[in-house]
């Protein structure tokens, strides 16, 4: 006997963001690339100079990692960490002139695969989905 999914819109949800997620980790393999190391160009890209923990707290991802992933970006020449002058606590991690020029080559590609994506949402449906989908983040 089969079994009906009680919950669909959850289902599909997930579904829908590991196909997302490995179309961009496809494409950030082309460029020797994990998805976090790119989710961590990306932050600094971005936004510019910022803290481990305001990288972190971007995407999601613990102090314990972050530090492994800035430390593997810092060895490719892409990222530099430098400390804050106002609190020896606080490193600033920027990215390296070699960091820019790989992220102004990717860039361009990644806006294509998302935007693709989701172009056959017309600007309401967009709308709609970020609402329904910011009720359901603020439930929890």
């Amino acid at each position: 006997m089969e079994r009906k999914c009680n919950n669909l819109p959850f289902l599909i949800l997930m579904q829908t963001s590991k196909a997302i997620h490995d179309r961009i980790k496809d494409e950030m393999a082309k460029n020797k690339l994990g998805i976090t190391e790119f989710s961590v160009l990306e932050v600094l890209y971005e936004k510019g100079k910022q803290t481990i923990q305001q990288i972190g707290n971007c995407i999601l991802i613990s102090s314990g990692s972050m530090t492994y992933v800035i430390d593997k970006l810092e060895q490719r020449g892409l990222l530099s960490r430098n400390a804050c002058p106002d609190d020896r606590r606080v490193m600033h991690v920027t990215l390296t002139d070699d960091g820019n020029r790989l992220m102004n080559e990717i860039m361009p590609k990644y806006i294509e695969i998302i935007n693709h994506m989701f172009d056959s949402l017309s600007s309401d449906e967009a709308e709609i989905l970020v609402q329904l989908l910011k009720k359901v983040r603020n439930k929890v």
